[in-house]
């Protein structure tokens, strides 16, 4: 499918990225879990000190209501590692299911490589739910390593309200 374009995300499409995130939380049986706002997005993305970076399809020739329709995205940041440095993290790539299966999402994850490589990154991390399938084979095709089974490491959250519990708490 050449009928396609990736670029770089500007605030215009903020809109569609939040359409796609509820997407793919949608996908993911998570919808609820979805607290961003729109302007969340375009403050944290787009301001003077982004706290992410985004690339976006969109499909020539078919209109959303800001010019191209976004059929895809990939949210992601850089991070390091005190073993191996720089990193790029990968926190969300999403296509709509109907545009899957056209090389869309090879060619998102091809861009974020050279991206990496551009940066000088040793490499690019991310995490897929342990019942997708489909994703684990796409990346896995891709040279991916499942480091919960090679490695044993175990994803952790500490939520807002324990953060600003712990913030609180006078030293021990």
């Amino acid at each position: 499918m050449d009928n396609f374009k990736l670029r770089k995300a500007e605030p215009k499409d903020v809109p569609d990225l939040l359409r796609l995130i509820k997407e793919l939380a949608k996908y993911e049986e998570m919808e609820d879990q979805v607290k961003l706002t729109e302007k969340d997005l375009l403050e944290d993305g787009f301001g003077e000190h982004p706290f992410y970076h985004c690339i976006v399809a969109e499909q020539r020739g078919e209109l959303g209501v800001n010019g191209p329709m976004v059929i895809g995205f990939a949210m992601y940041y850089f991070t390091y590692d005190p073993w191996i440095g720089k990193l790029l993290y990968l926190e969300d790539f999403f296509v709509m299911q109907e545009y899957r299966g056209f090389g869309i999402g090879s060619e998102i994850l091809k861009l974020l490589s050279h991206t990496a490589m551009k940066t000088r990154c040793s490499s690019m991390h991310f995490i897929v739910a342990e019942d997708n399938k489909a994703s684990i084979e796409f990346y896995k095709r891709r040279g991916a390593a499942d480091l919960s089974l090679e490695e044993g490491w175990r994803l952790f959250r500490i939520d807002k309200n324990c953060l600003l519990k712990m913030s609180l708490r006078k030293e021990e």
